[in-house]
């Protein structure tokens, strides 16, 4: 839908004519996030705070324009991709820190701020934000909320859900709501705040979070650790877990994952067939080095072909980075083939990884579809990225195939589609058949806060049809 200039009259005196654009490149821009598809939204408003995101949604509500929130667009399902057009409400310019109360463990910020910037403050107090995305130099913590985000440390240290204690959100019809608390205990009536924690936009627009603190531990140590086959990785991971020890992370690569960034990155890692990045951190190094031993001793009895402790925190950022680069890398691998976000994000119970891992090699094998397989394994969270000729509309089927049945595989395995990634569009229609006794219920919510359906409408549970339609990339049968 077109906005006329009479809206946008109305939005530029809210933000100011810096807050606001049309210009044809910056929309073609905010169309995107980081997953396959694209549209573009009709307006970009970019507020600077809660009291102008409660204007902004006043004039929305008025005239039924849909809202898209967005943070830094790193998310990888769709879910900051305004399919309906409509108004982009762009939130980096509220990237305040507002308090610091280490002495209550909280900390109250702005949806806008960027995760990194966040631990860099909470450095200065020994303290940290533990969940650890993946784009953590970019991503924003409202978007974090708003998709239940993690990364590495979920295992030991939970999700983003974990750390709120209390947000504000400005509703539909522009009314601003505070939930939650300050306290660390909170007992009192319908937990919004967790309710808004994974909502995608859908409900409400984020504006300020109350996070709780946890202090930051002072050491840590890695081992990397090789094997004959990602099975073997597998299950070394669901021993070390029932040992019992809990990592601060252990990271799974298969072979394709391997080659991708040492063809990229100028060979970080040993060639093997499956690698697992073990990091254990605690208070003193008696106790990180009774840990790094245990793992070494598991490591050894379920037949690893190499161990490689390190203390050695240049050692151990090389093997970090190179994990966090495997989603860039492998579209480097081959060329012609690019890789897409489809099945990428499943999450399964721990002892059920190793089966896992081979059900999704089956199924890519069975395919012709190049799959590769990784991720937070401990707390079995898998990746499953795939390399497609994106401009072939039988490579696209092939790939959406592989998708739907690596999701029947992890929900057949007790596991779900998404596990710290949202739903978005990319996993809107196996969501709802995982999630189909909740359908009515999540639906009913979403007609009671938003009843013009007007925020980030058609996502999720909202979504129908098929998920072959706005891509970003030009086939043109699924334009």
């Amino acid at each position: 839908m077109a906005l006329d200039e009479k809206i946008l009259k109305q939005l530029e005196a809210v933000v100011g004519k810096d807050g606001i654009s049309t210009s044809a490149a910056v929309l073609y821009t905010y169309g995107f996030d980081a997953s396959v598809y694209h549209s573009s939204p009709d307006v970009v408003v970019q507020p600077t705070s809660t009291e102008q995101v409660s204007e902004i949604m006043k004039i929305a509500y008025a005239n039924g324009i849909p809202v898209v929130p967005r943070g830094a667009g790193t998310g990888l399902c769709g879910a900051a991709v305004p399919i309906m057009g409509g108004i982009c409400l762009a939130m980096q310019k509220m990237n305040r820190i507002l308090n610091v109360s280490v002495k209550d463990l909280w900390v109250d910020v702005e949806a806008g701020v960027v995760y990194n910037d966040l631990n860099a403050e909470l450095a200065k107090y020994g303290f940290f934000f533990p969940p650890v995305p993946r784009s953590g130099e970019a991503c924003q913590v409202g978007g974090m909320v708003a998709t239940n985000a993690s990364g590495m440390r979920a295992v030991k240290y939970g999700a983003t859900r974990d750390y709120v204690l209390g947000l504000t959100f400005v509703r539909a019809n522009g009314d601003i709501v505070r939930c939650g608390t300050r306290t660390i205990k909170d007992a009192s009536g319908y937990q919004l705040a967790r309710l808004m924690c994974g909502s995608e936009g859908t409900l409400g627009v984020i504006t300020e979070i109350t996070f709780k603190l946890t202090t930051k531990p002072k050491k840590s140590a890695s081992a990397l650790v090789t094997f004959g086959s990602v099975v073997q990785a597998g299950k070394c991971i669901s021993a070390i877990i029932a040992k019992p020890l809990i990592p601060a992370s252990c990271e799974l690569l298969d072979s394709t994952s391997i080659e991708a960034v040492n063809k990229a990155r100028g060979h970080p890692l040993p060639d093997a067939e499956a690698i697992i990045i073990v990091e254990v951190d605690g208070e003193t190094d008696e106790v990180i080095r009774r840990d790094l031993k245990v793992v070494e001793e598991v490591a050894a009895e379920q037949g690893a072909e190499s161990v490689t402790p390190s203390f050695d925190s240049a050692q151990i950022a090389k093997w970090t980075d190179a994990r966090k680069s495997v989603l860039a890398s492998l579209s480097a691998l081959m060329p012609g083939y690019s890789c897409v976000s489809l099945a990428d994000d499943m999450g399964v119970p721990v002892s059920r990884v190793p089966e896992a891992v081979e059900k999704f090699q089956a199924i890519a094998k069975k395919n012709n579809v190049i799959v590769a397989v990784y991720g937070h394994a401990s707390d079995g969270n898998l990746h499953s990225k795939m390399l497609l000729k994106v401009g072939d509309a039988d490579e696209w089927d092939r790939g959406i195939k592989t998708a739907d049945e690596i999701f029947d595989a992890s929900i057949s395995l007790g596991g779900t589609v998404t596990g710290e990634h949202g739903v978005g569009i990319s996993k809107a229609v196996k969501f709802q058949e995982e999630r189909k006794t909740e359908l009515d219920c999540i639906l009913a919510i979403k007609q009671a806060m938003d009843p013009k359906n007007i925020l980030n409408p058609g996502k999720a549970a909202q979504w129908r049809g098929t998920v072959k339609r706005n891509l970003r990339y030009p086939c043109e049968e699924y334009m």
